[in-house]
């Protein structure tokens, strides 16, 4: 992601930031800038380039920092515009719940938009719009139907639980993953919503998945059925992201389309440090840590992937430093880097068809 710095004085920001540590101003984040954007206390709206914004709807709850534009007819911005369902806020655990989820929403929507992909809400758009539920276990969703998290028909699912940290962790290893993020949640579920806008309708591009990824037509309830009786193959390291991808080919594409975000973020955070490196080690030129924009359309992914490498081993190195678990603790194969070169160029292939540039 990018580093931010307040407008005002250019003191360095995060994104979640509302307010300047350094001159106090109070921020707002415009998406179509992609800028922090500062103003004074005392003002009531941001006036920027002759437009007038003004917080998010959602901003009072402590969940958004997002300006929309004072015309606005929702008066949500285009993240919290995609919200279905969320939580009673007037519980407290519930409450903070739900700021861990719109944290990682919010990063999400941000790298969907820095990809050109179309975010659009089912509010805009019902037959091919995105929707996001916040829920508990015991709720029922629309449908009257027990939840879980997952997507169905555009509507992204996630247990609230996923957000306390004991929970999740409790569950990444009673399931004994490697990792289990929030926005992992995001990133994976979102993938199956995608999958369908890009894969749906185009024969060609079907064509083209079937033959790196499998079938998707076979049973998805049976393969998930033997999945959980069976477990993975013995060798799905050499040919899957994780265990899971091995499941049915819809998991695997999902899976690695998570990885794919989560590379990209991590190399564009990287380069908006300026991060550099060369190692103090003997025969390592292939360890040399070069920061890359992955957002170059004339970039291709086995560069990126050949960049991230010693970038993931470096912060790897520093976390075990400090008794901290590996940020990135996953072996990346060769079929896998097919597959992430995969989604990479389909990526660009699907813009140019849909004239998204």
């Amino acid at each position: 992601m990018k580093i931010f710095q307040c407008s005002a004085c250019d003191f360095p920001v995060f994104f979640e930031n509302t307010s300047c540590e350094s001159c106090d101003s109070v921020l707002g984040y415009l998406d179509s800038e992609n800028e922090m954007f500062a103003r004074k206390p005392e003002d009531l709206n941001w006036v920027i380039d002759g437009e007038t914004y003004t917080n998010c709807k959602n901003e009072p709850l402590g969940i958004c920092n997002w300006l929309v534009p004072i015309t606005s007819e929702t008066g949500f911005c285009k993240s919290c515009h995609l919200n279905r369902t969320i939580p009673d806020v007037s519980i407290p655990k519930l409450h903070e719940r739900l700021q861990n989820m719109e944290i990682a929403k919010h990063r999400l929507i941000y790298t969907l938009e820095r990809l050109g992909l179309p975010v659009v809400s089912q509010f805009e758009n019902a037959e091919n719009g995105l929707f996001f539920d916040f829920l508990s276990k015991g709720d029922r969703n629309v449908d009257g139907d027990k939840v879980m998290t997952g997507h169905a028909n555009g509507v992204v699912t996630i247990l609230l639980a996923e957000a306390d940290d004991v929970n999740r962790e409790q569950m990444r290893v009673s399931l004994n993953e490697k990792y289990r993020t929030v926005i992992g949640h995001f990133r994976h579920e979102v993938g199956h919503y995608y999958w369908d806008v890009i894969f749906r309708n185009n024969d060609t591009f079907l064509a083209d998945f079937r033959k790196l990824f499998g079938d998707e037509s076979e049973s998805y309830a049976d393969a998930l059925k033997a999945h959980y009786a069976n477990g993975a193959p013995k060798d799905w390291k050499s040919r899957f992201i994780s265990e899971y991808a091995s499941a049915h080919p819809w998991e695997d594409w999902a899976e690695t389309w998570a990885h794919y975000l989560h590379i990209l973020d991590t190399m564009e955070t990287a380069f908006y440090f300026g991060l550099e490196g060369d190692p103090n080690l003997r025969n390592s030129p292939h360890m040399r840590v070069v920061s890359l924009y992955p957002y170059n359309e004339d970039l291709s992914f086995k560069t990126i992937l050949e960049e991230t490498t010693p970038l993931f081993y470096a912060v790897n190195s520093i976390n075990r430093s400090m008794g901290i678990t590996d940020v990135y603790p996953f072996v990346i194969s060769d079929k896998v880097k097919e597959k992430l070169e995969f989604i990479h160029e389909i990526l660009q292939r699907f813009k140019a068809e849909s004239n998204l540039y």
